[in-house]
């Protein structure tokens, strides 16, 4: 029989009004999602990348790897949030940097209303890891190529 290890704990200060604790949508959904904080008010969106607020502060426990990432249903709109990395030893307001496809929207344009859906964070483990310097690396069948290299 599998146990279910005790979850990780990651501390939540909600900072506004309105802010609300990252939750899933369904109880195998592995994103947290996370919610505008706007006091009522919106962000339009265009081309140009734009801090989104939450409105929280989370404390993640050293040794975790916490990832904010774009929702499926509003990439598909071409409303994008770009991937982004939560340190442990950061306790600032979380930010979701977001833009819209020029195709994307209402003509490029995607306007962020308070409460909305924007982002999900996702909790993974961090490997430990090392680098090491060498002269050469192993051969692989791929080699140098990148970038395409392996098809479209």
């Amino acid at each position: 029989m599998n146990e279910t290890p005790d979850p990780a704990i990651l501390r939540v200060r909600l900072l506004r009004p309105g802010a609300r604790i990252p939750e899933r949508q369904s109880a195998l959904a592995s994103g947290f999602d996370l919610h505008a904080c706007l006091e009522g008010g919106s962000i339009e969106l265009g081309a140009s990348p734009q801090l989104v607020p939450t409105g929280i502060a989370v404390a993640a426990p050293e040794g975790l790897d916490v990832q904010v990432r774009p929702r499926s249903g509003l990439a598909s709109r071409g409303v994008l949030a770009v991937l982004g990395t939560l340190d442990a030893d950061y306790r600032g307001e979380l930010f979701v940097t977001m833009y819209c496809l020029p195709s994307g929207g209402e003509g490029g344009r995607y306007v962020i209303e308070d409460g909305e859906r924007i982002a999900q964070l996702v909790v993974g483990q961090l490997a430990p890891a090392a680098f090491e310097v060498v002269e050469d690396l192993d051969a692989t069948e791929r080699g140098a190529g990148g970038h395409g290299s392996t098809g479209r």
